[in-house]
């Protein structure tokens, strides 16, 4: 698998999130990542049905699917469509963010493997910052100090994993728990 910590992404934009993604991609690999795209690239045919958000969005998510790469960035207009294809396939976790703090908690928190930019709402130089920030953090970085921060939000990742939408509707729409860890809000301690 291509790693992060190897500096390796997976990335895929259509016409209208292909700006946005040169931009991110000539920032990450100003600083030594090595980028495939499966997208829209400067001589794509703007007549190819294959780069519509949705087929791009496919193509990169079966990446994650596939264990080829642990991470990717897609882009579209919103974000929106090409997330939505990328979640079809099997083991992808992918969020829409438009804002540095929204990157983090994406990772920290929920474990997205697939974050997705939307170049209608997304400047240039936000989208590196986003990126930047995402491929800079895991699981649980930066909360540390919140009692059983990773572990609550580990099993919620374990638990969509293993999730069987028939099994789930036999048992009477209730999740198979995996285990359970308490989990409440707190506050962090003054450094």
């Amino acid at each position: 698998m291509k790693k992060v910590k190897d500096k390796y992404l997976v990335v895929g934009a259509d016409f209208a999130g292909y700006p946005l993604k040169e931009a991110v991609c000539a920032h990450l690999r100003a600083k030594g990542w090595k980028i495939t795209d499966l997208g829209v690239t400067a001589d794509s045919d703007p007549n190819d049905t294959e780069n519509m958000f949705h087929r791009v969005g496919l193509r990169v998510g079966s990446k994650i699917s596939e264990g080829e790469f642990e991470r990717a960035l897609i882009f579209c207009g919103t974000g929106m469509g090409i997330h939505i294809a990328a979640s079809k396939c099997p083991h992808v976790h992918a969020g829409v963010v438009e804002s540095v703090p929204a990157a983090l908690r994406a990772i920290t928190g929920n474990g997205v493997n697939v974050l997705a930019m939307g170049a209608f709402y997304v400047a240039p130089q936000m989208g590196c910052d986003i990126a930047d920030a995402y491929l800079n953090a895991e699981l649980g970085t930066g909360y540390e100090w919140w009692h059983n921060f990773y572990e609550f939000h580990k099993l919620a990742i374990d638990e969509l994993e293993a999730f069987n939408y028939e099994e789930y509707k036999k048992n009477g729409f209730k999740v198979k728990h995996l285990g359970d860890f308490d989990l409440k809000l707190e506050v962090k301690p003054e450094d």
